[in-house]
């Protein structure tokens, strides 16, 4: 892309992105969410790992197909989470409303694709929802996808204790450990051990009821923590990133 290989939005001048857009280049628009994860990760975490894959599956693809990595928005839907502090939220008429504005922005830099990657399984629902309404609102391809589904067979094949992303349970402590170790509080690692549980928006049960994350787990942990280490982080951002730049090249075609 650049001479320095840079795929961050923020990080290359108007200049170098005006020329990747006249490529075609894709837009990879990572969203997560800033809420408590348990009593040894930080409140970052969806925001961090979306980015992380993004910027992974940008370098992957390489000279396949271009692709930006735009700034990672690191608010979501996240009302389930506050009591137990330490948590932002937006309201849906917020989080459609900022998205919308990125997407229209994005649009008129003169990008024709863009891709909302998310990390936060609170944001599913609504962001189904708004692609949507994107889709006849603009001109451009617009598409969402959840890394964590983009990656399920890997996260399925290298977790012991559960077969997919709950919260700050082996898999999410285990891709903080590889990318971001200094940030994991391992004096609580003992601590990190909840309930399993399914995400809503996968969920099979008939009625569909709001209820706080504190009903679910004290702790603030579903799954569990302690089980994590960086080899399988490494592994699941990996090949999360490898499935996401696999979208991108077959299935995220020009129109």
């Amino acid at each position: 892309m650049s001479e320095t290989n840079e795929v961050r939005w923020n990080h290359l001048t108007a200049a170098e992105l005006n020329v990747l857009a006249e490529r075609g280049a894709v837009v990879l628009l990572p969203i997560g969410s800033t809420e408590q994860h348990g009593p040894h990760l930080p409140t970052g975490v969806d925001d961090f790992m979306a980015a992380e894959v993004c910027r992974r599956a940008a370098h992957m693809v390489g000279k396949r197909t271009p692709v930006v990595v735009a700034p990672s928005i690191p608010f979501g839907l996240a009302e389930h989470h506050m009591l137990f502090g330490g948590t932002l939220t937006l309201s849906l008429s917020t989080l459609h409303a900022l998205l919308r504005d990125l997407c229209r922005s994005i649009d008129r830099a003169g990008f024709d694709r863009i891709l909302i990657v998310n990390g936060h399984g609170g944001n599913m629902t609504a962001l189904h929802a708004l692609i949507t309404e994107l889709t006849a609102e603009l001109s451009i391809s617009v598409g969402f996808t959840n890394y964590f589904t983009a990656g399920r067979m890997v996260i399925r094949e290298t977790l012991e204790t559960q077969g997919g992303l709950m919260h700050a349970c082996e898999g999410e402590t285990s891709m903080v450990m590889a990318a971001l170790p200094h940030l994991v509080r391992t004096q609580e690692l003992d601590k990190a051990v909840g309930p399993a549980i399914t995400l809503p928006a996968e969920s099979a049960d008939p009625v569909y009821f709001a209820v706080s994350f504190r009903v679910i787990t004290e702790s603030g942990v579903a799954g569990n923590g302690n089980k994590a280490t960086a080899e399988k982080g490494e592994r699941i951002l990996d090949g999360c990133a490898q499935a996401l730049a696999d979208l991108l090249v077959t299935r995220f075609r020009r129109r």
